[in-house]
């Protein structure tokens, strides 16, 4: 049972260590590509475009709204309706339910045992 743990603690190691070399791998890439100097691109000139000249834009007058006649809802009258008197629900009577005489159990006797030799 102790050969598991010992399996497990060499594949964290083996895990760590490829850790640290690929890590040193990409570091020494990257240590070279800040070394290498790069050159200047150059910014391409961008043609002149003749200014457009402003256009005017006649103003208009504001046209009025029509006013718009309201119409008058004429209000119709509350119908009454007729008050109907409360009617009341009979009442059942409550059936007497006789008392049920409580079962009695028959007396067990204790279960046989044979005797231990």
């Amino acid at each position: 049972m102790g050969q598991h743990s010992n399996i497990s603690s060499l594949l964290l190691f083996a895990f760590l260590n490829l850790f640290f070399i690929h890590g040193n791998i990409t570091g020494a890439v990257a240590r070279h590509l800040l070394e290498t100097p790069v050159p200047e691109i150059p910014k391409p000139e961008l043609p002149k475009v003749p200014a457009l000249p402003k256009l005017e834009i006649p103003t208009l007058p504001k046209p009025g709204l029509p006013t718009i006649p309201k119409h008058e809802i004429p209000e119709l009258p509350k119908t009454k309706f007729p008050e109907l008197p409360k009617l009341k629900a009979p009442t059942m009577p409550k059936p007497e339910i006789p008392e049920l005489p409580k079962p009695t159990l028959p007396s067990l006797s204790p279960p046989y045992k044979p005797a231990t030799p």
